[in-house]
């Protein structure tokens, strides 16, 4: 059964949605008649996802919001109420990386920013989310963090981003048993290396290059596809699914790949 007509007209706040994969999944639940409520801190971004959306057809709307201020969040989750009367859903999706250099030369400040966005940010959603998912009675809440597949392994160079994104998922587990009794599930997602602005302005040879080495089948995810994995979390079918960290990364996190010479190379001819 593939019916995603379950998520007709929940509404859903998205963080972090003005571009990649946050403005990948709005575009996504609104092709599906959900009603989404775009944040990000880049108000001119934001907006042109808005607009994007109507203009398909979609209902949505744009609220800035710095993940990190506690007000911001609140003010955030108070105007997707008052906008559309209730909210079923979010999905915390901002986050920012921290520059790749070993654990002792990191500065304090790194980290205080880092943890404020990555990880107080998803709390901060968290907490003003659930709350009103709880008064609006939903009979279908969702929260759906977008964690990393750092979130799952450990990555040399990487410690402040890492355990950043590995307390995310620890607040995913925790938070599924705190709220399963209310029918409201909490699922992280674990994204690999995917084509988004990060890549900027980089030859696409350069792409392809880094595609092979990153990643198990050679290519880069498409946003499109974690969006699509997030429909899925958002819908009725996937009412049994909580305190998960899923994994979408082509196998990268699966283990360690290990080139092997095949006996019998001529299937693939």
């Amino acid at each position: 059964m593939t019916d995603f007509t379950s998520v007709k007209d929940k509404v859903v706040v998205i963080t972090g949605a003005a571009d990649g994969l946050g403005e990948a999944i709005a575009l996504c639940f609104a092709e599906n008649g959900m009603k989404v409520v775009v944040s990000d801190i880049n108000a001119e971004k934001g907006n042109k996802v808005v607009e994007i959306i109507k203009s398909n057809g979609g209902e949505a709307s744009f609220v800035r919001a710095d993940v990190s201020n506690e007000q911001d969040v609140k003010e955030m989750i108070d105007f997707a109420v008052k906008t559309y009367g209730r909210l079923d859903g979010l999905v915390n999706n901002a986050g920012i990386a921290a520059a790749n250099r070993p654990t002792h030369e990191y500065s304090v400040s790194e980290f205080d920013r880092i943890t404020a966005i990555d990880l107080k940010g998803v709390f901060l959603g968290m907490k003003f989310g659930v709350e009103a998912i709880l008064k609006s009675k939903s009979s279908s809440g969702f929260i759906i963090n977008i964690a990393s597949m750092a979130g799952l392994l450990g990555n040399s160079s990487m410690g402040l981003y890492t355990s950043a994104k590995h307390g995310v998922v620890g607040l995913t587990k925790s938070a599924a048993l705190d709220y399963a009794p209310y029918n409201i599930t909490v699922n992280a997602i674990c994204p690999g290396t995917f084509r988004t602005s990060i890549w900027g302005q980089a030859p696409e040879e350069h792409v392809q290059e880094y595609a092979k080495m990153l990643s198990p089948n050679g290519r880069l995810g498409d946003p499109k596809e974690i969006g699509h994995l997030a429909l899925f979390l958002a819908s009725n079918l996937a009412r049994y699914i909580s305190g998960s960290a899923i994994s979408i990364d082509a196998g990268s996190s699966a283990g360690k790949l290990t080139p092997a010479k095949w006996t019998h190379p001529e299937i693939l001819d």
